[in-house]
């Protein structure tokens, strides 16, 4: 219901075999280009605000660019980058040989961005370019991540004699790791030169046995997040690397012609149309390395420790036609089924059941085969204890009950709240979903009504609530697949702000309203004298915030919260239990956005300033 910006997607192409390969085989040059374009076209739904492209060439001329690259802003920005690359293809002179030809090359890379600290514009777009004469000093990076100690990063660079140009995650990165590739350079052309007196052959040599795992090592030592950080030199040494958490995902397919990597799995099945045991998970702390002679290497750089994928990858956004994540979304549905039946009072006849469109159907399709499950024991329990006065009219009965179930809403537009401001942005605001008029009995049936997660329930009381309540229902029960979002995240989903969360402001008003504020300036004061602690002396004391009331206390508080003027029907909201999520999502427990329970140190300290900000006021967005 709610969009949330988050996750980037990041795609990688390696080409195994010579280019001529691919020519004689395919008919076309272009092979390595068209899967990047399907691998990010299929991963869309994880960048709406700018695509960038690059591509390396190892045969390309002296005097002639190895590195090509194409970055565009804008939710058009996969087909912007792409016509703008088979455009610079086509100028290329005929006689060109296809060595020198632009994005033709041995590695691709790719990205779609989300911003998820209010930075925009080019200067932030991936792929992050560091260009060099020499080959084997260049390197482009692009990543999937959010670091949350950029400032002892940033001492770092400068540290080193650096001057960093922006203050961004993913240009420290570059520099970070360009200045180790620098020194790694450097060392074997200090190591060749007394032994080789052709630069060529030192370069060579270099290429050979540049250690990309040490790099690697060297550089994520101090780094706090989720992440997975995608490269290339200009020798066209790959790698993708993952955190030591696994917070964030990745996968890899390799066959004997091409290796793949990118955000989701389905995604690459698709594209290269293989098995879902063909395309393996890179594990928390791997690289995925495929060096210039084409050998693929797995090595463990970092330990996995306190191993917490995130669990949003698997509710919201990650494509819901992975056959884990599927059955995932499915079993959080079913799970629901007791909280749902309190509800609704058991009345199942008088009940009608549907979902926001459009991630949630998939939970919705559990929370059906729950509920027909149900209610088949309970005609085989009245069929039983009536068995021997069993009556045509019972019979009948039995066979009529059913579970209801319509189709009530539809996102009928996309909202551009840009042409309005302030009360005329919410009337548009109200109008992104339509109901199904005729759907329901006014005055006779619940409506039970699934969503993915409510995080800031802006939609629901600008538009859901409203429409629904159109229908004239009794009750209307919002259901939650996920549970309460109580706590910003730091590693790549833009929930930033505390106030943002419609339970933490639940949390907060049933504070002053039970006349305990005293916990909200307690929490201020233990938050405030931590804000200079190294991160790893951190605690989350806003737990306090919370630890007061029962999840229903403030599911009820939500509802009030969120219930419009004028509804004339009973609402109800009911959420998922963490207990319920992680049944649902066992390998995935990642979940400190609902339990504030962050996988690393950097975690602890950003909640704790996020809370310190909206205590003393200040609106802009925390800078991690």
């Amino acid at each position: 219901m709610e969009q949330i910006k988050h996750e980037c997607g990041i795609a990688l192409v390696r080409l195994l075999k010579p280019i001529e390969y691919y020519i004689e085989k395919y008919n076309t040059w272009q092979y390595g280009l068209n899967k990047l374009y399907l691998l990010m076209e299929k991963q869309h739904n994880r960048g709406q605000e700018g695509a960038g492209i690059g591509c390396v060439s190892a045969k390309a001329k002296p005097g002639t660019e190895y590195i090509s690259r194409e970055r565009a802003l804008g939710s058009g920005a996969i087909k912007e980058v792409f016509q703008n690359a088979y455009k610079s293809i086509k100028q290329t002179p005929t006689t060109t040989s296809y060595e020198n030809i632009p994005f033709c090359g041995e590695v691709y890379m790719g990205h779609l961005r989300y911003s998820t600290t209010g930075r925009s514009g080019m200067a932030y777009v991936h792929p992050f370019l560091r260009r060099n004469n020499w080959r084997s000093r260049s390197l482009m990076l692009c990543g999937n991540f959010n670091l949350t100690n950029v400032d002892e990063i940033f001492k770092q660079l400068i540290d080193q004699g650096q001057h960093p140009r922006l203050y961004s995650d993913t240009l420290m990165i570059l520099e970070l790791m360009g200045n180790y590739l620098d020194r790694e350079v450097q060392h074997l052309y200090e190591l060749y030169k007394p032994k080789l007196a052709d630069g060529q052959a030192i370069n060579k040599k270099i290429a050979e046995n540049i250690d990309l795992g040490h790099i690697l090592r060297r550089s994520a030592k101090t780094w706090d997040g989720g992440y997975v950080i995608c490269g290339v030199t200009g020798n066209t040494d790959m790698f993708a690397f993952r955190d030591p958490q696994g917070i964030r995902p990745a996968f890899y397919y390799y066959d004997d012609e091409i290796a793949v990597v990118a955000s989701e799995r389905p995604v690459i099945q698709t594209v290269m149309n293989v098995k879902v045991e063909k395309v393996h998970e890179l594990q928390p702390g791997q690289a995925f390395i495929v060096k210039q002679n084409d050998e693929i290497v797995l090595e463990q750089i970092q330990e996995p420790g306190n191993v917490r994928p995130c669990s949003f990858e698997r509710i919201y956004f990650s494509r819901g036609s992975d056959k884990d994540i599927y059955q995932e979304r499915k079993m959080l549905g079913r799970l629901l089924l007791n909280p749902i039946l309190k509800a609704i009072d058991h009345d199942l006849e008088n009940t009608v059941f549907s979902f926001i469109p459009n991630t949630a159907e998939v939970a919705c399709f559990g929370m059906m085969e729950s509920f027909e499950a149900y209610l088949d024991e309970q005609k085989k329990q009245f069929i039983k204890n009536q068995l021997h006065e069993l009556t045509e009219k019972d019979l009948e009965r039995i066979l009529s009950m059913k579970i209801r179930q319509e189709k009530v809403t539809l996102k009928d537009i996309k909202l551009r709240t840009f042409i309005a401001e302030g009360d005329s942005r919410d009337e548009l605001a109200a109008h992104v979903y339509d109901i199904t008029y005729g759907s329901i009995r006014a005055g006779v049936d619940n409506l039970v009504v699934i969503d993915d997660s409510i995080v800031r329930g802006t939609t629901l009381k600008q538009s859901i609530i409203k429409i629904l309540d159109r229908l004239e229902p009794k009750k209307i029960i919002i259901v939650s697949s996920s549970p309460q979002v109580r706590y910003p995240d730091c590693y790549g989903i833009d929930m930033n702000r505390m106030d943002e969360f419609v339970a933490f402001r639940a949390a907060i008003a049933l504070l002053k309203e039970r006349g305990i504020q005293s916990v909200i300036d307690e929490t201020y004061q233990k938050c405030k004298v931590q804000l200079n602690l190294p991160k790893e002396e951190v605690v989350n004391y806003v737990k306090d915030i919370y630890r007061p009331f029962t999840a229903e206390e403030i599911s009820a508080k939500i509802a009030e919260i969120l219930i419009p003027e004028g509804i004339r029907a009973q609402v109800e909201i009911v959420y998922q239990s963490l207990e319920g999520l992680h049944a649902a999502c066992p390998n995935h427990t990642g979940d400190w956005y609902f339990s504030g329970n962050y996988p690393t140190p950097g975690g602890n300290k950003v909640v704790v300033r996020s809370f310190v900000k909206y205590y003393e006021g200040i609106k802009e967005r925390d800078e991690y």
